[in-house]
């Protein structure tokens, strides 16, 4: 039998999750809600509702009825960090009407999973609607402490632990929030998924918790969703668990959205070189040879691309901004530069290209550009500098994905909104940005720390493929190069270097240092080995203001990354995930300078334990496999 209340009109109706441990209630107006977790309350009467643009407001609402609903599932998955995902749930579509006036309905839909809560509104099709925001809000018990980070368009800034109270109600912060409750029994994360036809969001301080900001475009600010026929709102997201890192793993956000359907075998993850971030930022004209010794690299390191960035298309001027140059034309390339040609050298060494471009470009003409470099033979875009999260950047998130998984591309979004779930719909979609990574240690500001590295971990990377960039494997004092942004330096060690591979997920990952920087380098053999896709994942221990250890499945073999902030520490990781028989373990762990790695090896069970030391900004990646 389903655990949910549909009795009483009076009553609200309350949804629990398969496991009984986690309910949303939703009282019997429609106004508010409320969810718990063990027996603890997390969200107390919490606003809900939708503000409509061009309408009366929907008022007086009473309970009609509410069909159950019962799901479990397997969900086959394509290169991400799992092979499958569970989706089971408990659920109710609510269902409310006017009393009196016009009558109308609308209804609410509410999930419980055993890893969180979400819901939605759905208006009835039939006729356009238009809304100006919503009234959904998280009201919390206690003064609860999360991890936060402002808004701001290119959604790249810092982490930082704060209470609700402390947070500045003159502004917006990002979303995922991830909060403990006040006992430390839940830890818990706002998010949201879902949000094709929609607008995306941001979090707004108010007195008891939060409200959800929804964003208007420029040209209509009254109004931020404009649908046709009906509505189906965003899905509000309360991940939850025991523990900060079992979050990590929740397939909540991609359970959500609409599932992919066709054939997407032709994606395939991997590592690519990449020349942008070792690279001059203006001094460096693109050539033909500089191409072909980042492809010559990737071909003699196994990586499966080579990213060519801005600078190769005509026109392209000095790069970057987020305005476009008015002058590039997308569909050539500069003069000395044969793209074509490129596409058959790097093919000859078995690797493939990827191209940049600016999103204002390829909007205008998407179809023609996309087609031409499917006929070049090119395998995937990074799209870049959308810095906008309204409803039509949300349709051109959605355009590309459709446009680029028609011609078997790769879409890779840079200057971009979080995940929210539109890459289980469109698997090509592969990675994105949405993240302060590691580009900013370029521009030698200092402020990609290992605290910051740490927190990466159980904050944005919740929500999906993160492409943080890593890879740099100099080490510096203050994480800065020469002047030019050429050769810049990290404040992590070669250990976390290496622990980033296995920790952060991202499909198609970046390899950032110039070759160079890779020839004859304590630990590169671990980067020129590890996956990019995983059968699974597991968290192994830590928390967000001191380490993480997470461990990662593909086929038999197991890895492991391990990352510290600026405290050093050993740590034990038992090795019981493994399961029967002997296995053979190599560790790259921090070595004599923050340059080096140790690298050891040693025959192990499931009933062992490995004991890493970590540096101070240090880290471990672990390669466990089967002795055959």
């Amino acid at each position: 039998m389903i655990p949910i209340l549909l009795a009483a009109a009076t009553a609200p109706v309350a949804v629990a999750s398969p496991d009984k441990s986690i309910v949303i209630s939703v009282a019997p107006d429609g106004k508010s809600y409320s969810v718990t977790r063990k027996g603890e309350i997390i969200i107390r009467n919490a606003p809900l509702g939708l503000e409509m643009a061009n309408e009366p407001q929907f008022s007086n609402l009473k309970f009609v009825d509410a069909s159950k609903q019962a799901v479990n599932r397997t969900i086959p998955l394509t290169a991400t960090k799992a092979s499958e995902a569970k989706d089971h749930y408990n659920g109710a579509v609510i269902r409310f009407r006017e009393k009196g006036g016009s009558g109308r309905t609308m209804s609410i839909e509410a999930r419980a999973y055993n890893e969180g809560v979400a819901f939605r509104y759905v208006v009835p099709g039939g006729k356009p609607v238009a809304i100006a925001g919503e009234k959904t809000g998280f009201r919390l018990t206690g003064d609860t402490r999360c991890e936060v980070t402002e808004f701001a368009s290119s959604h790249e800034l810092p982490w930082s632990s704060m209470t609700i109270a402390a947070l500045d109600r003159a502004k917006l912060y990002d979303l995922p929030m991830v909060c403990a409750s006040s006992t430390g029994r839940t830890h818990f994360a706002f998010a949201q998924s879902g949000i094709a036809g929609y607008a995306s969001s941001a979090l707004q301080p108010v007195e008891g918790g939060l409200d959800v900001h929804l964003f208007s475009p420029k040209d209509r600010p009254n109004v931020a969703v404009r649908s046709a026929d009906g509505l189906h709102s965003a899905w509000r997201v309360i991940m939850a668990g025991d523990r900060a890192g079992d979050l990590i793993a929740s397939p909540i956000i991609g359970n959500l959205s609409r599932q992919a359907t066709g054939d997407f075998s032709w994606v395939k993850p991997g590592k690519a070189a990449w020349d942008w971030w070792s690279g001059p930022s203006t001094s460096e004209k693109p050539s033909m040879d500089r191409y072909r010794r980042f492809i010559d690299f990737a071909a003699q390191s196994g990586f499966q691309y080579f990213m060519v960035d801005a600078g190769w298309a005509y026109n392209s001027g000095e790069c970057c901004g987020v305005e476009p140059n008015p002058d590039t034309d997308i569909t050539r390339a500069e003069p000395g530069i044969d793209i074509p040609a490129l596409v058959q050298y790097a093919r000859s060494k078995g690797v493939d290209l990827l191209l940049w471009v600016h999103w204002a470009h390829l909007n205008s003409r998407m179809d023609q550009a996309l087609d031409l470099y499917q006929r070049w033979g090119v395998k995937g875009v990074k799209v870049d500098f959308m810095e906008r999260d309204d409803q039509e950047m949300v349709a051109f998130y959605v355009r590309a994905a459709e446009a680029t998984a028609k011609r078997h591309l790769l879409l890779n979004m840079h200057g971009a909104f979080p995940p929210s779930g539109l890459q289980r719909t469109y698997p090509n979609y592969i990675t994105q940005e949405g993240v302060m990574g590691a580009e900013w240690n370029k521009f030698g500001w200092g402020r990609i720390t290992p605290t910051h590295n740490v927190k990466l971990a159980y904050t944005r990377m919740l929500l999906g493929p993160m492409d943080y960039t890593p890879g740099g494997f100099r080490n510096g004092a203050k994480a800065a190069g020469p002047g030019d942004g050429s050769m810049p330096t990290t404040l992590h060690t070669r250990g976390q270097a290496l622990a980033q591979y296995v920790v952060y997920d991202s499909p198609l990952q970046m390899v950032s240092d110039k070759p160079e920087a890779y020839a004859n380098a304590s630990g590169f053999d671990f980067i020129e080995q590890v996956p990019t896709a995983w059968d699974e994942t597991r968290f192994i221990d830590g928390a967000p203001e001191s380490h993480i250890v997470l461990a990662r499945r593909k086929g038999k073999d197991w890895y492991i990354g391990a990352m510290t902030n600026e405290t050093a520490r050993r740590i034990e990781i038992p090795l019981s995930l493994l399961g029967a028989g002997r296995f053979e373990a190599t560790l790259w762990q921090d070595g004599a300078s923050a340059n080096d790695v140790a690298r050891t090896t040693r025959q192990v069970t499931s009933g062992d334990t490995l004991s890493v030391q970590m540096s101070a900004g240090g880290g471990a990646a672990i390669h466990i496999r089967p002795i055959r």
